[in-house]
């Protein structure tokens, strides 16, 4: 397995990964990344100053990503973590932690000074991981994601 940055070839297939995470998870699909207009085409999505998105690939099949981007509508130096979901194979393997801390050194070398992350309260197993990797609850949601079923919200500072 190994980690590198996204193509456009990977469109569709980790589009079909984040949706089966979602789903898996028992996420709705509504105020989730499910709904998100750039989901078909992120390898586009992110083709801008300070984005970048990784995917976990293992042979032909793409088993999960995660990305960084400017947080919508609020302080520059704020960045978001985004679409960070892995297929069940690739859980507890380590590759969370290592996409994280590759996002993370992305993050810093494009001047940002705080990372956010959204998530569920179902997903107790991505909480544990961003907190050993440095995030903190907060009690309120930033910026303008569009994510309003993510109710459990924290940041990072670098």
């Amino acid at each position: 397995m190994r980690i590198r940055l996204i193509n456009k070839m990977d469109n569709k297939k980790i589009a079909a990964t984040i949706r089966k995470v979602i789903i898996e998870m028992g996420a709705p699909k509504i105020g989730t990344a499910y709904e998100d207009k750039e989901l078909e085409a992120l390898f586009e999505a992110y083709q801008k100053d300070r984005f970048i998105y990784f995917v976990l690939e293992h042979g032909n099949e793409i088993l999960g990503g995660a990305g960084i981007a400017p947080l919508k509508n609020d302080d520059p130096s704020i960045c978001e973590l985004q679409k960070m979901y892995f297929l069940q194979k690739a859980r507890g393997k380590g590759f969370g932690k290592k996409m994280i801390q590759k996002c993370i050194d992305f993050a810093i070398a494009s001047n940002f000074k705080q990372c956010y992350i959204e998530t569920m309260p179902n997903m107790q197993d991505a909480q544990k991981l961003y907190i050993k990797t440095g995030f903190e609850y907060i009690d309120h949601s930033m910026g303008n994601t569009g994510h309003s079923s993510c109710t459990i919200w924290m940041l990072k500072s670098f």
